[in-house]
């Protein structure tokens, strides 16, 4: 298997909805995308996948190892002898990728957040470096783009933090943060054991709206920033948007039953959402 082969099986299998937004890119660009996404899976799955947190963090300190040789000339794994032929051509630095890696750290470390600017440090590492790694694959000329990168990254992870509510406490992880939690009289061990009927009550429905606006809020700062000479080259990350948009309102519309099922479109869906987005955006 080559390593562009691996990447692309490894984005494929992942099922996510940014996989979709790929389709739509030139082949030098769908390649590092894909190349960079998988890089981003990798690290991910050692967090996600591996149960002891020092073997974790023994293979999260193998990946700082294996960026640093790549960027030198001299990269082992697949991912990395996928990635590093694009680096040059998309601006893509040492520093980003050691960003993702200290993101997935940081769930090694806390299960927790105090507050929102704590786990806005979080995004900001996970979603918010990926985002303007993407843009510049995707194609910018202007330096606002970047700042929109970030605030879409922040839009997305926090959608993926309200659809994950129930799966990330079945791993002993609560990302909203704490301070949320006292405001609503939401109790840690509510999410953790999900407790009858589910843990679900007017208290949690309202904390998780809270979340829902605030997402949205974010939506529409990151759209109002994109400059209109980068939108048409932005296209992919409007679409991965808009699905992850009509996903959160999918939620909203459970009345936020997330703490038992983890609620998803259908993929039909996402490439129509995807499709009807390129369309408008031309």
């Amino acid at each position: 298997m080559t390593p562009e082969q691996y990447v692309q099986d490894k984005a494929a299998r992942s099922g996510s909805s940014f996989y979709y937004a790929f389709k739509f890119l030139t082949p030098p660009r769908r390649a590092a995308i894909t190349a960079f996404y998988a890089f981003c899976r990798e690290v991910d799955d050692v967090v996600d996948e591996v149960h002891d947190p020092g073997v974790a963090a023994t293979k999260l300190a193998w990946w700082r190892k294996e960026v640093s040789q790549a960027f030198a000339g001299h990269p082992t794994h697949p991912v990395m002898h996928a990635l590093m032929p694009h680096v040059t051509d998309y601006d893509i630095r040492p520093e980003h990728l050691m960003a993702v890696i200290e993101g997935c750290e940081m769930d090694l470390q806390q299960s927790r957040y105090l507050d929102f600017a704590g786990l806005q440090r979080y995004c900001h590492l996970v979603a918010g470096v990926v985002g303007e790694v993407a843009a510049s694959i995707f194609g910018r000329t202007q330096a606002q783009t970047i700042t929109y990168a970030h605030r879409l990254g922040l839009a997305l992870q926090l959608t993926n933090i309200i659809r994950d509510v129930g799966e990330d406490a079945r791993r002993g992880r609560i990302y909203l943060p704490v301070s949320e939690l006292q405001q609503f009289d939401v109790k840690a061990n509510e999410l953790l054991q999900r407790s009858a009927p589910w843990g679900y009550s007017e208290r949690f429905t309202a904390l998780m709206r809270f979340q829902a606006e605030r997402a949205h809020r974010y939506y529409d700062e990151a759209f109002a920033l994109l400059p209109a000479a980068d939108r048409r080259a932005q296209r992919p990350g409007l679409m991965m948007a808009n699905i992850y948009r009509t996903l959160l309102r999918e939620i909203e519309a459970s009345d936020f039953q997330v703490l038992h099922q983890r609620i998803a479109l259908t993929p039909l869906r996402k490439v129509w959402i995807a499709m009807r987005t390129n369309w408008q955006a031309r």
